[in-house]
């Protein structure tokens, strides 16, 4: 099949699927959570031999250092967050959570783990002052944050002024009073 009337493009297993849904062929499930209901199930297709394994998940930063999931890992890693989430943080579906770290894996991660738990991500740039992410905790009653080092003493300077701030996750190699350590976590 071509994807557009372009002849070197195929169309993905992905479409085929969701036009099986528009014909009745599928059920739509009732509730859509793309990590259970895509992720898991491509790491399903791939473990029965049905698609070939490809990365789900390809990062390369500057300095050439490389992190490469299949669907399979990706899975694991997310309910491996999102079980950090619940359990060490206390989040609960619903919970918000304010994601301030530049694209690195853990963004991913947490991204995926987020929708897998029903937790509600508010990303946000490490470009933001301690001002604008005042103005984000009390706007968004967020209870969780997780940021790197760099932002961590932004974050500590507002953070008496939002009581509903409860979690504070750095994603880091060293530590920091008040700080849970993602890795060491993770």
């Amino acid at each position: 099949r071509t994807f557009h009337g372009h002849p070197r493009l195929l169309s993905s297993d992905v479409y085929s699927q969701y036009e099986s849904i528009r014909q009745g062929k599928q059920e739509i499930p009732k509730y859509f959570n793309f990590a259970s209901d895509v992720l898991d199930k491509w790491s399903e297709i791939e473990k029965a031999g049905k698609r070939p394994s490809n990365p789900a998940f390809w990062w390369i930063n500057g300095e050439r250092e490389e992190v490469k999931w299949s669907f399979e890992e990706l899975g694991f890693l997310s309910r491996k967050v999102a079980n950090m989430l619940t359990k060490e943080c206390g989040l609960q579906k619903g919970d918000r959570l304010i994601l301030i770290l530049p694209r690195i894996p853990e963004w991913w991660l947490v991204k995926v783990a987020c929708l897998r738990a029903g937790i509600v991500v508010i990303p946000g740039t490490s470009q933001l002052s301690a001002k604008d992410i005042l103005f984000r905790l009390q706007a968004s009653k967020a209870t969780c944050i997780i940021t790197t080092d760099k932002l961590a003493p932004a974050v500590d300077s507002v953070a008496s002024q939002c009581q509903l701030l409860k979690t504070k996750l750095m994603v880091s190699k060293g530590s920091r009073e008040g700080w849970m350590n993602f890795t060491e976590l993770y």
